[in-house]
């Protein structure tokens, strides 16, 4: 009997333990207190423009795979903090998302680019996200 479940198989080598370093050094984390409760997602409030829920970054960043490098998540993430206060393990998420933005931004990606938009959409936009697109771009 099938039970739908699909069976991948993850190899775990020396580039996942480099990845899941690097991004706890950036951040300052310990990145293996985390324990996948949820809390974190459940308490988001960008959640649903996610690609990927906050606790499925941390759990993919456990096991040494940048996944999260390609997902909106980390640049939809408007560092909050409410997964921060909600973690029971106190990890700080969003310091670990701006690590991610960090090391997309050291390979010189930028998701949202200022000169691409039209100037007068620019003067309409709320001065706070033009803020915090900025400090995203400038890890």
């Amino acid at each position: 009997m099938a039970l739908g479940v699909s069976r991948q198989y993850y190899k775990h080598g020396a580039e996942n333990i480099s990845f899941k370093a690097r991004v706890e050094e950036l951040s300052g984390q310990n990145i293996n207190l985390c324990y996948q409760c949820g809390a974190c997602s459940s308490g988001c409030p960008l959640s649903k423009e996610m690609d990927l829920l906050p606790s499925k970054v941390i759990r993919l960043v456990q096991l040494g795979r940048d996944d999260p490098l390609s997902s909106r998540t980390i640049w939809v993430c408007s560092t909050c903090f409410e997964c921060e206060v909600r973690c029971p393990r106190g990890i700080d998420i969003a310091s670990v998302m701006e690590a991610l933005r960090q090391i997309m931004l050291r390979r010189k990606y930028s998701d949202v680019k200022l000169e691409s938009i039209d100037p007068e959409k620019l003067r309409s936009l709320p001065q706070i996200a033009l803020i915090s697109n900025l400090r995203k771009l400038m890890a």
